[in-house]
């Protein structure tokens, strides 16, 4: 669940643990989708009966397909209700740890590292971690930022 807070208590939240998105299934439809969109047709991620015998034991998520759900993944965990705008600002880094194979569950942690004002608005500095059920590695970690602008008066 969200956490839900208005535009100026975003300044306090420096350090907040956000806790955990709630799963979701990264399925073949999906990756198939991505490499459709992005054209990269590589064999790990299209094709499941060459995947089989390849190093993962079956086709994996495109590394850029994970690091894509962090989006919808974030929104669950936090809203500042009255921002005129909100924008993701970019990564200052990114790790693909581990392999997401096809049919995973993933959620997604995050903690506020760092707020920054700038002009409108707030930046935030976020270390957002993709677990993938059931693995020890996460598959992914980001240091995202996120720009959330003053209400309108």
């Amino acid at each position: 669940m969200a956490t839900t807070v208005k535009y100026e208590e975003l300044l306090g939240m420096e350090g907040a643990d956000l806790g955990f998105s709630d799963f979701i299934t990264v399925t073949q439809e999906q990756i198939n989708m991505f490499a459709d969109a992005t054209n990269d047709h590589n064999w790990i991620h299209i094709d499941p009966e060459r995947a089989k015998d390849g190093p993962f034991g079956g086709p994996i998520a495109h590394g850029f397909l994970t690091l894509s759900l962090v989006i919808p993944l974030w929104s669950e965990l936090l809203d500042a209700t009255d921002v005129d705008t909100k924008v993701n600002y970019g990564l200052d880094k990114v790790r693909f740890i581990a392999p997401v194979p096809v049919n995973s569950r993933i959620r997604m942690g995050a903690v506020i590292d760092s707020i920054t004002e700038v002009k409108g608005g707030i930046q935030l500095g976020v270390t957002q971690t993709v677990e993938i059920e059931g693995n020890d590695k996460p598959a992914v970690i980001a240091e995202g930022l996120y720009r959330f602008y003053a209400p309108r008066s």
